[in-house]
């Protein structure tokens, strides 16, 4: 109770607290509850400039920044300027997967921001690299446990969000990933409040009592997708779709190039699911088709479930006010044990490296970081691997079987090599 009340004392000092006397126990009927759904009595934010609103960052603070396709990028930059210009030093700025210019992680900024990823994007793979920010190995569903343990404590967050509506009511829109946790747990709230921000459904609401300063634009939120699949790309979606996608079955979805490819090539089948802790704009002509309808899931039977989503504008536009679909925190969506009661449960997702036993590599090259543990595979835990060339069945399979397995799925000119390569680990030829 004392760490409830110093944080109310320090970021709430305008709530009122209305009770009655019985006796010489008092009851209060509004007391602070982190719960951004609550509203907050007596308590509207400041509405002010991006610049201005930076001014509740102090040195040694750490500051959330929301991401994907909600990354407030005219925060961000208002963020680094104001760190330029103020003195501050030892900013920490923890995040997901971001969009836009990392300025705070240039060089310029060394020793005022210091960047702490728990999934990496392209914008920070460089400064990761060369030491001047830092990331955090984890599954993405363990990254609200950093805040509700207490590893990560965010004195600052800086968020995107819908306008109220006729309550008060903003919605976080696209991510809710570990957004929710870093919020109840932030001391102050920053909100970017864009038009051009989608209202979704599930555990996306935010009274507007919560921020402590709010900033209004009018500005497209980041896209990505919507280019044609290459050959090899079509070639993997249809050897997957036509294979290994059965009508009826709940899909998860990774991001990239190799998924969109999937749905495309899903036009068929029937009665899908999603249930995703991302998902493209792929899945829209399957909604509109007919293909994905939900019907089969066992619970959220007719819904679509995400965590957050980064896309085209057409995706914004469609899981805007849309009650078929419901984005939740992650740590709900890519639960195991939610997971499991979905009906024929199928996880496609890129990956950057397999080794000859199906050991899987999708967050680092080598040494090098590049993304992060989002659905990520041991060698005991992937069923197939597909390239262009076919499908590598791995369950119950030997080492030995794999490496056959997956070497004849491999680019010609690299098989023989490959055989060498595995006689040498194994001692023995690989064989089906």
């Amino acid at each position: 109770m004392a760490s409830v009340a110093q944080r109310v004392s320090s970021r709430f000092t305008g709530v009122l607290s209305l009770g009655v006397s019985r006796g010489n126990k008092s009851r209060s009927y509004y007391t602070y509850s982190p719960e951004p759904a609550q509203p907050l009595p007596n308590r509207e934010p400041k509405w002010t400039t991006a610049l201005e609103a930076m001014q509740c960052i102090k040195s040694g603070d750490t500051v959330f920044i929301q991401g994907a396709a909600a990354t407030p990028i005219e925060l961000v930059k208002a963020m680094t300027e104001y760190g330029k210009t103020s003195g501050l030093k030892g900013v920490t700025v923890c995040h997901m997967h971001t969009e836009g210019n990392a300025g705070y992680t240039e060089a310029d900024c060394d020793g005022i921001f210091r960047s702490l990823s728990f999934f990496m994007a392209k914008n920070v793979r460089k400064p990761v690299a060369e030491g001047r920010s830092d990331t955090i190995p984890i599954f993405l569903q363990d990254i609200p446990k950093l805040f509700h343990q207490k590893i990560i404590k965010p004195n600052v967050a800086l968020i995107q969000v819908s306008p109220p509506d006729q309550h008060g009511y903003c919605s976080i829109g696209t991510s809710v990933d570990c957004v929710r946790a870093a919020l109840i747990h932030s001391k102050c709230i920053v909100a970017q409040v864009n038009p051009q921000m989608p209202r979704t459904f599930g555990d996306s609401q935010i009274h507007q009592s919560h921020f402590d300063f709010a900033v209004k634009v009018d500005v497209p939120l980041p896209e990505h997708g919507g280019e044609p699949a290459t050959e090899v790309e079509q070639k993997i979606g249809s050897q997957i779709a036509d294979n290994l996608v059965d009508d009826g079955a709940t899909l998860q979805l990774g991001i990239g190039s190799i998924p969109d490819a999937v749905l495309a090539a899903l036009h068929d089948h029937k009665d899908l699911g999603i249930h995703s802790e991302m998902f493209a704009a792929g899945t829209i002509p399957l909604f509109k088709s007919g293909a994905i309808t939900n019907n089969k899931k066992v619970i959220h039977q007719g819904k679509t479930i995400g965590s957050f989503l980064i896309g085209t504008r057409a995706l914004y536009d469609f899981v805007d006010n849309n009650p078929s679909i419901e984005m939740k925190e992650v740590n709900y969506v890519n639960n195991t044990h939610i997971i499991s009661q979905n009906p024929k449960m199928t996880a496609i997702n890129s990956c950057i490296e397999v080794d000859l036993s199906g050991q899987v590599v999708a967050d680092s090259i080598g040494t090098r970081m590049y993304s992060g543990a989002g659905v990520v595979t041991t060698r005991a835990h992937v069923h197939y691997i597909v390239t262009e060339y076919g499908i590598a069945s791995l369950f119950g399979a030997s080492l030995r079987q794999r490496a056959y397995a997956l070497i004849n799925i491999a680019h010609p000119k690299h098989r023989e090599a490959l055989e060498k390569a595995a006689f040498e680990r194994l001692k023995v030829m690989p064989s089906p």
